[in-house]
C-alpha cells in the first residue's frame, strides 16, 4: 500500500492584478516526491470537490511539479492514481481569500512495487476477460502511459482446486490475457512480463471458500520505473 503525506500548504498573496486572471480561482503549485525528497515524474494527483465531486487533476513533470487552477473556498479530497485504484488520502480546505493568490502543496509518497488488480474477472476455468474487467484495467493502462519507461510483471494465481499442471497453465493464460489487453491499447510488448504461478503462492487459507476466492487473483509487480 502506498502512503501519502501532505507536507506543506502555504498561502501567498500575489501582487499582480492582471484583468485576465479569474479571482475565483487559486493557483495550486504541487510538488510530488518520495520520502527521500526525490521528485517523482508521471504521478497523477486528483483533487475532488467534496460537494459536487467535480475533479481537477495534474501530472507531475520531470521535476515532480505541476500547476493547476482550482476554485477557492472549497474542500477537496486528494486522490492518487495507482495501478489498482484512485485512492483517497487526505482532505484539504482552500481558503476563500480575496484577490489573486497561489498556494504550495508538497505531497510525499511511499511507493509500492506490488498491486493486486481488483475487479478483474475471467470466465470460469477460462482465460477470457469479462467486460466488467476493463474499467479496473484502465488504471493500469493509464499509469503505464504516464510512465513510458515502466516495465511490469503480470502474474496469475489460482486456488488449489484441481490439477496443478492445469492451474499453472490457466494462471499463465490469464496473465497473457491482461497483457493482450494492454498491447491492444498501445503498450509495447517488451514492457510486460507474464508469469503463471498456479496455486504456489496463496495469500489466504485454501480450506475456506473465502480463502480460495482471495487466492484466485491477478497481480502486477513493478520491475522498472
Amino acid at each position: 500500500m502506498k502512503k501519502i503525506a501532505l507536507i506543506i500548504l502555504v498561502m501567498c498573496l500575489m501582487i499582480s492584478a492582471s484583468a485576465q486572471k479569474d479571482t475565483s480561482l487559486v493557483t495550486l503549485n504541487v510538488k510530488v516526491t518520495d520520502y527521500k525528497d526525490k521528485p517523482l515524474k508521471g504521478e497523477k494527483i486528483l483533487l475532488e470537490m467534496e460537494k459536487t465531486k467535480q475533479s481537477y487533476s495534474g501530472v507531475s513533470g520531470e521535476d515532480g511539479t505541476f500547476t493547476i487552477d482550482i476554485p477557492k473556498g472549497k474542500e477537496y479530497t486528494i486522490k492518487y492514481l495507482t495501478i489498482s485504484d484512485k485512492l483517497d488520502y487526505q482532505k484539504v480546505k482552500i481558503p476563500n481569500f480575496k484577490g489573486l493568490a497561489s498556494m504550495k502543496l508538497t505531497i510525499k509518497i511511499e511507493q509500492s512495487k506490488l498491486y493486486e488488480l481488483k475487479n478483474v474477472f475471467f470466465d470460469t476455468d477460462k482465460a477470457t476477460l469479462k467486460p466488467e474487467s476493463y474499467n479496473a484495467l484502465s488504471n493500469l493502462l493509464e499509469v503505464m502511459k504516464l510512465k513510458p519507461n515502466m516495465v511490469v510483471e503480470i502474474s496469475g494465481h489460482t486456488d488449489n482446486s484441481g490439477d496443478n499442471a492445469h492451474n499453472l497453465k490457466l494462471s499463465k493464460e490469464r496473465a497473457e490475457a491482461v497483457k493482450a489487453y494492454l498491447v491492444k491499447n498501445k503498450i509495447a510488448e517488451n514492457r510486460i512480463i507474464t508469469k503463471g504461478y498456479g496455486s504456489e503462492k496463496p495469500i489466504a487459507d485454501n480450506e475456506t471458500p473465502e480463502g480460495r476466492q482471495q487466492n484466485r487473483r491477478t497481480e502486477v509487480k513493478i520491475i522498472k520505473e
